[in-house]
C-alpha cells in the first residue's frame, strides 16, 4: 500500500514572515482579497499587521470576522455570501484554527457550489476542483490548521461537530509568524500548546502512524516540552519554537489522523462550547492512560522526547508512566484545569455516543465500548 503525504506548496516561517505576503499576492496576480479573522483579533490589532501591509502595497481587500471560537455552518454560509459580495479571487485566512477552518470551508464552497449546505461535506467529501487560492497566516501555535488537509464545523442545530477531510482544502501558502502570535495571552498559549502536543502524541500512536510521520511528530513533542513554558512566559525563544513545533505536528497528524482524544474533546466543544486546546489537553493524560498497553514501545519514544532521562534502562510500564507523568506535569505547568463542571450525568450517554461516531475516533489504538467512553468523560467532570 502506498502512503501518502499533502504538505502545503509553500511554506514562510521566522519572524517578519508576514512582510513577505504582498509580494506573494502581485506574484500571483490576485485582484482583490478577502482576509476571513475573528473579532478579537480585529480589536486588538493582530489582523491589522497584514492589512497594514496590504495598505502600504495598494493590494484591494475586504475583512470578513463573523467567525465564533467553534465556527458554525452559518459563520461558514454567511462568509461564502460576503466573500461573493466581495468579488474576492483569494483569501487570507489570519487567526486560529477557527479562523482557517471557516476560511477553507468558504473557498472550499465557492469552487463546489454543490456543497453549500456545508453538512455534505462532512467526512472526506467528493470535491472536484481544489478551493480558492489560500495563504494562511496562524496566530495560535496549535491547531496547525495552514498545513492540515481537514478542518472542523459546529452544528449547533444537532449538537455536534462534523471533520471535513481533504487534500482540496489545503492552504496553497503558509505564513508561519512567531510575531503574529505574540499577544496570545497565557491561557490561550497553554491551551493551543497542548493541543500541538494532542496532535503529535495522537498522531504518533495512531493506527495509520509510519515512519516519515514518526519523524515529524518525535521532533514536535521534543520541541513542545522544550518551549511551551517559555511560550506561556511570553518569552521570544518560547513563542519561536512552539511557531515550529506546532507546524511540524501538522505536517504528521493531517496525514495519518488523531485518536480518541480529538474525538471526545469535539464532542466537547459541540455540547458546551468547550474551548477546543483546553479540552484535548485535559484530555491528553487521560487518553494515553486509556491506549498506554496498545501502543508497543512507542511511550518509551514520547518519554524520551519529553525529556524523560534514563528510559533505556526501563520497563514498559515505567516508561509508560513516565510518559504520561511528563505530559501531566506540563500541563499542570502551564495551568491547564483538570475538570469541566459543565458535563452533566444525564449528558454521559450522549456525548459518549457522540465521540464513538466522531472521524477522529477511528484512528485509535485501542477499541473502546460507550461505556468506557463514559468512564473517561466521569474523570475530567467536576
Amino acid at each position: 500500500m502506498a502512503e501518502r503525504i499533502v504538505l502545503n506548496g509553500v511554506s514562510y516561517h521566522g519572524h517578519g514572515a508576514i512582510k513577505e505576503i504582498p509580494g506573494i499576492v502581485a506574484a500571483k496576480g490576485w485582484k482583490k482579497v478577502f482576509v476571513t479573522s475573528d473579532p478579537d483579533l480585529i480589536k486588538f490589532g493582530v489582523t491589522k499587521k497584514v492589512t497594514d501591509l496590504l495598505d502600504e502595497a495598494k493590494i484591494e481587500y475586504s475583512v470578513y470576522s463573523k467567525i465564533k471560537p467553534n465556527p458554525t455552518i452559518q459563520n461558514v454560509q454567511e462568509g461564502v455570501a460576503a466573500f461573493k459580495e466581495a468579488k474576492a479571487d483569494s483569501i487570507i485566512a489570519i487567526g486560529g484554527g477557527s479562523s482557517m477552518d471557516t476560511a477553507k470551508a468558504i473557498g472550499i464552497i465557492i469552487n463546489n457550489p454543490e456543497f453549500a449546505d456545508v453538512r455534505s461535506l462532512e467526512g472526506v467529501a467528493p470535491t472536484k476542483h481544489h478551493a480558492v487560492p489560500t495563504i494562511a497566516v496562524p496566530t495560535t501555535a496549535g491547531t496547525a490548521a495552514e498545513v492540515t488537509i481537514n478542518y472542523v464545523i459546529t452544528d449547533p442545530e444537532k449538537e455536534r461537530k462534523f471533520v471535513c477531510v481533504g487534500p482540496d482544502d489545503i492552504p496553497e501558502t503558509a505564513v508561519i509568524d512567531p510575531d503574529m502570535m505574540s499577544t496570545m495571552p497565557k491561557g490561550l498559549t497553554a491551551a493551543t500548546g497542548m493541543d500541538a502536543l494532542t496532535h503529535a502524541i495522537e498522531g504518533y500512536t495512531t493506527k495509520a502512524a509510519w515512519e516519515m510521520t514518526d519523524m515529524f511528530h518525535l521532533e514536535a513533542i521534543k520541541l513542545i516540552s522544550r518551549n511551551l513554558r517559555d511560550a506561556v512566559a511570553n518569552k521570544p525563544e518560547g513563542r519561536e519554537g512552539m511557531a515550529l513545533a506546532q507546524y511540524i505536528a501538522g505536517m504528521g497528524f493531517s496525514n495519518v489522523g488523531l485518536g480518541i482524544d480529538h474525538a471526545m474533546a469535539h464532542t466537547l466543544s459541540a455540547h458546551y462550547d468547550t474551548p477546543h486546546g483546553v479540552a484535548c489537553a485535559m484530555l491528553l493524560p487521560i487518553s494515553m492512560e486509556f491506549n498506554r498497553d496498545y501502543t508497543g514501545e512507542r511511550f518509551r519514544e514520547i518519554a524520551r522526547a519529553m525529556g524523560v532521562e534514563g528510559v533505556d534502562s526501563m520497563s514498559k510500564d515505567e516508561y509508560r508512566d513516565a510518559a504520561i507523568a511528563a505530559v501531566r506535569k506540563l500541563s499542570e505547568d502551564v495551568g491547564i484545569p483538570k475538570t469541566l463542571d459543565k458535563i452533566k450525568e444525564e449528558d454521559l450517554d450522549t456525548i459518549a455516543t457522540d465521540a464513538l461516531n466522531d472521524a477522529c475516533y477511528p484512528g485509535n489504538p485501542r477499541e473502546a465500548t460507550k461505556e468506557q467512553v463514559i468512564e473517561l468523560f466521569r474523570k475530567i467532570m467536576a
